[in-house]
């Protein structure tokens, strides 16, 4: 498994494939890429996992973390959340957060993030913001 920066092109056809299958592919496009840092997980040269980070000030949200089926419950993801938690901490961050799906909060609770707020709903699915503060 080897971890590396990625364009926001990379990104878009697991975005779609994994996360939003029955929206048009154009929806997993954000307007910001552009602005985002981008990470991909690589086994044997294929892309199987991504993550989008965007920094404004001392917090970063990340977007759009993502893994191929047929990779998932290897500890891929896991592996890409440490990976975007010590760059983030490197770079001065000192809160990191996301949208997360509310069906996945059991995850990321184990990296120590919280749920804050309501529950919201985003093209037919429900989400809640989670955070963790260094």
């Amino acid at each position: 498994m080897e971890i590396k920066n990625i364009k926001a092109s990379d990104t878009w056809k697991i975005r779609h494939e994994v996360m939003w299958p029955d929206q048009p592919f154009e929806f997993v496009q954000l307007k910001e890429d552009d602005f985002g840092l981008h990470y991909g997980v690589f086994i044997d040269n294929q892309l199987v996992s991504i993550v989008s980070c965007f920094i404004t000030g001392n917090e970063m949200q990340f977007r759009k973390l993502a893994t191929l089926d047929s990779f998932q419950g290897r500890g891929i993801a896991s592996a890409l959340l440490n990976h975007i938690f010590e760059a983030a901490k490197e770079k001065g961050v000192q809160k990191i957060w996301c949208n997360a799906r509310k069906e996945k909060t059991a995850f990321y609770e184990k990296f120590g993030m919280k749920a804050i707020g309501e529950t919201f709903t985003n093209a037919g699915h429900e989400f809640i913001i989670m955070q963790v503060c260094f």
